[in-house]
């Protein structure tokens, strides 16, 4: 697995995610990058749609062949809000072999939206 070279771009597509989530943690939201490409994780918005209860989200990075680990942990969100768990002051890459998983405490009370960056070289 190689990091491409983001110097040298041959393409930078925008791109937005939305899932919702349910009670399994490793729900995979977007997969890993494939060759020659990388992600720039631009925001993460969590949108508690159940007017009566909050809700908690769990948000995971997992890393080629590895475990996944917590960018988010058991965030509760209360009912018809939304967080900005990441926004353009703290993105991030995924790089190849890497994916986002998330979860929730409760199923369908949490939506996640994903806005990022495609980036080929």
């Amino acid at each position: 697995m190689a990091n491409p070279n983001i110097v040298a771009v041959t393409a930078i597509y925008g791109k937005t995610i939305q899932a919702a989530l349910d009670t399994t943690l490793t729900t995979e939201i977007i997969p890993a990058p494939t060759t020659g490409k990388v992600y720039k994780i631009n925001t993460i918005l969590i949108a508690n749609i159940d007017g009566i209860n909050a809700a908690d989200a769990s948000v995971f990075i997992t890393k080629s062949a590895g475990s996944p680990v917590a960018i988010a942990s058991t965030i509760s969100i209360p009912a018809d809000a939304t967080l900005a768990l990441i926004d353009k002051n703290n993105s991030f890459y995924l790089e190849e072999g890497d994916n986002i998983e998330a979860g929730a405490s409760a199923n369908g009370d949490l939506t996640i939206t994903i806005s990022y960056e495609d980036i080929s070289s």
